[in-house]
């Protein structure tokens, strides 16, 4: 019996004050309901937002342990999070989180297509700490919330990041290879 794996959410959103409805959170709802993961979700507009919504997380949240997933949903390109009109690299990113990540799974929505090479992908697992990284290296005009719930289920059933990838897979091949899903560990 493996212990559930929470998620964090984290959002990038235009402005935190004047929020507006996303896909994002009726699929974490839809999460918890179908599949009976807890999660958290918050939005940040800047990057002092992201630092402090994740400081609150690693540093005030007795329950850290027990997020296993963070969940970020960025718009970005190539390797970039946009937030704030300015574009910050996974290697910045690596760096905030630095050794802070211990066995966690990152995972990006499709909204920032992941282009990672083998070497970059070691260098955000290597300083960040974290179990995987992963995403999706092709764009489509779907939002990835119906896969990635899919994903989200199978990382409670399996620890192995190599038989929950197969699993993956054998469950939507078709949606995988569209989307171009991508885990690195």
């Amino acid at each position: 019996m493996h212990s559930e794996k929470y998620i964090y959410c984290l959002e990038g959103v235009s402005d935190v004050d004047n929020p507006r409805p996303t896909a994002i959170l009726p699929a974490l709802e839809n999460l918890a309901f179908q599949y009976g993961i807890t999660n958290i979700y918050k939005t940040c507009d800047t990057i002092e937002g992201l630092e402090e919504s994740l400081s609150l997380l690693l540093y005030e949240d007795r329950n850290f342990k027990d997020y296993s997933i963070l969940y970020l949903v960025f718009d970005g390109e190539g390797n970039r999070i946009e937030l704030d009109d300015y574009y910050y690299t996974l290697e910045e990113i690596a760096e905030f989180f630095e050794g802070k990540l211990t066995g966690k799974i990152i995972h990006f929505a499709n909204l920032m297509r992941l282009d990672l090479d083998e070497e970059g992908a070691q260098y955000f697992l290597d300083v960040t700490g974290a179990k995987a990284i992963s995403g999706y290296s092709k764009r489509v005009p779907v939002l990835s919330t119906v896969l990635d719930n899919i994903y989200f289920a199978l990382c409670q059933e399996y620890d192995d990041v190599i038989t929950l990838v197969e699993t993956l897979y054998e469950k939507q091949y078709g949606l995988c290879t569209t989307m171009g899903f991508l885990l690195y560990y």
